[in-house]
């Protein structure tokens, strides 16, 4: 197990038998700063399965933070329960307890499975908590931003690949319509788009075709195998992580990849292998960086203002990373991950702004 881990700084393993929880806190790297990363609740099968997804995950909050300059290194916690049936107040309770006891090394917040309200319990122990409701001080639902970025990924996208940001007269196939999958979907079909959408939310599906005929717009709902192989012109995955692989790929028919769920490749190679087919692949850590633009945001003082106008860089940042690939002959994925290896070195000791920072005032004990 050690060799899975001896990339990162520390993993933490969290077990509360009073409440039931079981978690996994992963500090991959606090170069930039105090680690940043969601926490996600999933029923995974395996304890080996929770841990290489929060090795995976935390990793690329450490790209996901360099890449969208905020001064923060990275982090992710995992908890093991079915998030409709084991959330309790008190568990928790326990999980801020056990965010506590690193110190400030990490701060968390919402991530698939959990919610703002979620937090307000682990609020009680920790004050290293962010995404927090704006009735208790917050900046409040970070997936609004989160699926503005990736509008911007997808007008970079085809700035590049037809010559205009305009989104309308183009399909679209979106894996996952929860917090961010439907937002995008909706603004989408706001744009005049046509979607192919899959979920196993069937109320976030109905709500969608209901609007869309509202609209007059275009919906073709379609299992969860068979949204590899739609003719879409851009693939939007907003579920799970490690989707992009041998098997995936070959079924695709699109033109680009751009969509916010972390991790989307499987491994290195297969940004290889969708640059071998021709499908221009926006690096996922740069596309979905608006709730961490957000929450990073929020311990300086929540400004809505400040959040959206950073976070339309992730506009050029595309932009920027397509046109090094083309230059140096590499994938889009190497291309980001060599700007962000280089802005942590250039910038590990420059850092001193947490080292002096005091608590954010609301974040108090209740």
């Amino acid at each position: 197990m050690f060799e899975q881990i001896r990339e990162h700084e520390q993993v933490v393993f969290c077990n509360d038998e009073a409440t039931g929880l079981k978690a996994i806190i992963a500090i991959h790297s606090t170069r930039l700063g105090p680690a940043l990363g969601g926490c996600r609740m999933f029923p995974y099968q395996t304890v080996d399965a929770a841990i290489e997804d929060v090795l995976r995950l935390s990793k690329g909050m450490t790209y996901k933070c360099a890449a969208a300059d905020v001064d923060f290194g990275g982090g992710k916690a995992v908890i093991i329960g079915d998030p409709k049936t084991d959330k309790t107040p008190e568990l928790f309770r326990a999980f801020g307890q056990f965010v506590e006891s690193l110190n400030g090394r990490f701060y968390t917040g919402t991530d698939m499975g959990t919610t703002p309200e979620d937090f307000i319990h682990a609020l009680k122990e920790t004050n290293c908590i962010v995404g927090v409701d704006e009735v208790y001080g917050g900046s409040g639902d970070s997936s609004v931003p989160t699926a503005q970025g990736v509008i911007y990924g997808l007008q970079a996208t085809s700035n590049v690949l037809w010559g205009t940001d305009d989104l309308s007269g183009k399909s679209y196939s979106i894996q996952g319509l929860g917090k961010v999958g439907l937002k995008v979907a909706e603004r989408l079909l706001e744009e005049g788009a046509d979607l192919y959408v899959t979920d196993i939310n069937q109320q976030a599906i109905d709500s969608l075709v209901t609007k869309a005929k509202n609209m007059g717009s275009g919906v073709k709902v379609v299992n969860s195998d068979e949204i590899y192989k739609q003719q879409a012109d851009m693939f939007i995955p907003c579920a799970m992580g490690g989707i992009l692989n041998d098997e995936t790929i070959e079924q695709l028919q699109v033109k680009a990849v751009v969509g916010s769920a972390n991790n989307q490749l499987l491994d290195m190679r297969h940004g290889q292998m969708l640059q071998a087919k021709g499908i221009l692949y926006a690096p996922d850590y740069i596309v979905n960086a608006g709730g961490l633009i957000q929450v990073a945001d929020e311990l300086y003082s929540p400004n809505k203002e400040r959040v959206l106008r950073k976070t339309k860089a992730i506009y050029t940042s595309i932009l920027n990373v397509y046109k090094q690939a083309e230059r140096e002959g590499i994938t889009t994925v190497e291309a980001a991950n060599r700007f962000c290896e280089e802005r942590i070195e250039a910038r590990t000791k420059r850092n001193s702004f947490f080292s002096h920072m005091k608590r954010p005032k609301w974040a108090v004990r209740t």
